[in-house]
């Protein structure tokens, strides 16, 4: 899938979920809006109330899309034989998807009233989306192959190009302007602070100096707008591997700690829902079935 199929297919599922919550927002707002002694009185009450036909099925569909968003993206990472059925990346989306579209409609499921066990699951599923918003941000600043596996520190560092070598043999530089150059991209992580945000910002501030220098020896220089784009080029995928490798480890361990916190969440979740599942059955609540 292309960057621009991959852009397409994130705005049709966001579009899907938008319009989804927008729908049944606006179909049922008279009836949300109600304190919960008034609702019995509301024309919506029994098709809208969490037992009713249209709030019951949103309970149901809302939590099969919850296990399936779960149960796929699982099956996907662990089981070998589905190791080729797409990119990892693409079933992620699809994951928070599913996992975004599905409490969302178990929200709806609820009419806005929160009570007893079920809250406890239902606060759960906030953790895990919450959590879920998080994972993805840190996932996505872990470098990976084209695949979706996970580059390790030797594999970023393979991808490091010899700027000095490309600069002295196709370019017409001084040797003070060499250095220069050489200097101002190089990676200087062991002067960064041990805060990571601080150190986020230092590094940015480092490259956007970086930036400004090397254009400046450039102008110097004499060279052409082609060139200078293309030793700019240069220098931004050099920046571009510093910050990988920058960022590869504490990424890595911020993804175990997450998996930490959104794991058990998860686990609560899906058990309070099956408990809470068998003992509708039991109390005698049907669907349209």
């Amino acid at each position: 899938m292309s960057t621009t199929l991959n852009r397409i297919y994130i705005a049709i599922l966001s579009l899907i979920v938008l319009l989804t919550a927008i729908s049944i927002g606006y179909y049922g707002f008279s009836y949300y809006r109600l304190p919960v002694e008034e609702r019995f009185f509301n024309d919506s009450h029994n098709l809208l109330k969490p037992s009713g036909a249209i709030g019951h099925g949103l309970g149901i569909i809302g939590t099969l899309l919850i296990i399936m968003g779960v149960l796929l993206y699982m099956a996907r990472k662990r089981l070998r034989s589905w190791s080729r059925m797409g990119r990892l990346k693409y079933w992620l989306e699809f994951h928070i998807f599913l996992c975004t579209l599905g409490p969302m409609l178990v929200l709806y499921h609820t009419a806005m009233k929160f009570g007893g066990i079920v809250s406890v699951s239902f606060w759960s599923m906030v953790a895990v989306f919450l959590s879920g918003i998080i994972g993805r941000f840190i996932y996505i600043q872990i470098p990976r192959t084209i695949e979706g596996r996970e580059l390790t520190l030797n594999e970023v560092r393979n991808q490091k190009q010899d700027i000095g070598e490309i600069l002295k043999n196709d370019y017409t530089l001084d040797d003070e302007s060499l250095n220069h150059i050489i200097d101002f991209t190089s990676t200087k992580v062991e002067k960064y602070h041990k805060n990571f945000l601080v150190r986020i910002l230092i590094k940015y501030r480092n490259d956007r100096y970086a930036i400004k220098n090397v254009k400046s020896v450039l102008k110097k220089n004499k060279f052409t707008n082609v060139q200078k784009r293309e030793v700019m080029k240069l220098i931004g995928g050099e920046i571009s591997i510093n910050r990988k490798i920058e960022r590869l480890n504490t990424m890595q361990n911020l993804f175990k700690y997450w998996h930490v916190a959104h794991l058990p969440f998860a686990f609560v979740m899906l058990i309070i829902m099956i408990i809470h599942v068998i003992v509708t059955i039991t109390f005698g609540y049907r669907w349209i079935f």
